[in-house]
């Protein structure tokens, strides 16, 4: 076999393989025969049909059968030859194949970077200070407040306001007919909580308990049930009944009623741990995202086109299915996916460039995840979950699995040497500058 290497633009290489005759006729033999011994063909016992019935029956399924052969055997063959390291699935390109002839084909595809490591030590990089405003812990008592309300009856004669809870017996009608699961009787709206479509509550508002009124409204556009996207319908609606929601008292009662806490003081401070820790979490994940940009930017490296396609899909998928959830229709993502194109493209070179660097670093600093540090990680997901132990240890059996799981501890395990090794100035939150320029 001979071949040669070509270089193309950037990262790509493209690969010439020749295969000699006697090696594309003994590749011919061996596919006739693993057919022949196979071939149910009428007239033969199974695996005595004559080669020349096997030629004339099968003759193109055997030339595709060994283009495969020859080419899964010749191209690893032809990479190890030249010391190349491919990424990706390449690109075949070949001659018609020929019993009698040699064989000829061309793989294009692209190949690892050469990654220099020119600065890791010392990266600058900025941390949010950590402050936690008092209206914080405000909002969350006020949630807490709220989520303890009890609602009591209005037995005062006046109009239905903002704030308040109506009682409904309603019916929708859509073309003339019922609306499916459209109706409901002693149903129970607080107004302003924007609960229903556009137009509803505010029509209630200003209603007395026993008034009745007819609402002609519109579904939005995109509504989630797209027979109703944009069409008309009216809710008869009677009011039965007001109803007021009462907070309750901020003090030391609501919070021994929330949780095991013998003062509001000591409420006070669970909460504030529980914001500390979530916000301290927030800012490290922030820390790592801006630290492995300023990696990228002091160490710059090529990234093949195909991995960055990959990725690109791969967000955008994500994406795709985060927005969806969010109730935006195809047309809508599509708009989207247009609109911000060029910050998916440098999300993803960005990543894969990371990536590299991540992956050069964990070599050069002996960072490898061990064995035990994925079983650990493994525990810490149990933990995490709470999914049985047997369970997540099947999971991760899986090469693949397994193989993902080591590279993440591996990069963090890099990346957390990486911060210990960093400039890091801290700053309020307000003079943080930008994280994701230039992408997602």
């Amino acid at each position: 076999m001979k071949s040669t290497v070509e270089k193309l633009d950037g990262l790509s290489r493209k690969i010439n393989v020749e295969v000699p005759a006697e090696k594309v006729q003994k590749a011919f033999e061996r596919v006739y025969k693993a057919l022949q011994k196979k071939a149910n063909i009428k007239g033969f016992r199974q695996g005595k049909a004559p080669i020349a019935t096997i030629k004339s029956m099968y003759g193109d399924q055997v030339k595709g059968d060994v283009v495969n052969e020859l080419v899964n055997e010749s191209y690893p063959e032809a990479l190890e030859q030249h010391k190349v390291d491919p990424v990706g699935y390449p690109k075949i390109s070949f001659d018609q194949v020929d019993e009698s002839k040699g064989f000829n084909f061309s793989a294009e595809f692209e190949v690892r970077p050469e990654v220099e490591l020119k600065k890791y030590e010392g990266l600058p990089v900025v941390r949010e200070k950590l402050v936690i405003p008092d209206d914080r812990i405000s909002s969350v008592l006020e949630n807490i407040r709220t989520g303890q309300a009890e609602t009591v009856t209005i037995f005062e004669d006046r109009a239905l306001s903002e704030g308040d809870v109506a009682v409904l017996d309603f019916v929708g009608i859509v073309n003339g007919e019922p609306l499916p699961n459209g109706s409901a009787t002693g149903h129970e709206l607080e107004i302003g909580a924007k609960q229903f479509i556009e137009g509803f509550e505010e029509g209630l508002t200003g209603m007395k308990i026993g008034q009745e009124r007819s609402l002609n409204l519109r579904f939005p556009e995109g509504y989630h049930e797209a027979a109703l996207s944009n069409a008309p319908v009216q809710f008869d609606v009677k009011l039965t009944g007001i109803k007021k929601k009462t907070l309750p008292e901020l003090n030391d009662a609501l919070a021994a009623k929330v949780g095991d806490f013998k003062t509001l003081d000591d409420l006070k401070e669970r909460i504030r741990k529980d914001i500390e820790e979530s916000e301290n979490k927030r800012i490290e994940e922030d820390v790592k995202n801006r630290l492995v940009k300023s990696l990228v930017e002091a160490n710059p490296v090529e990234a093949p086109r195909s991995l960055v396609s990959q990725q690109k899909e791969a967000l955008i998928e994500d994406f795709k299915g985060k927005l969806k959830q969010q109730g935006l229709s195809d047309k809508e993502f599509d708009d989207y996916k247009s609109k911000w194109d060029q910050d998916f493209e440098a999300s993803a070179t960005f990543m894969v460039k990371s990536t590299f660097l991540l992956d050069a670093l964990a070599d050069k600093l002996n960072l490898r995840a061990q064995p035990e540090e994925l079983e650990t990680k493994i525990v810490e997901y149990g933990k995490q979950t709470g999914i049985e132990m047997a369970r997540l240890k099947e999971f991760y059996d899986k090469p693949e699995r397994r193989s993902r799981l080591a590279f993440q501890v591996t990069e963090e395990k890099v990346v957390n040497y990486l911060i210990g090794k960093a400039s890091v100035t801290e700053v309020n939150k307000e003079q943080l500058p930008p994280e994701n320029e230039g992408g997602i």
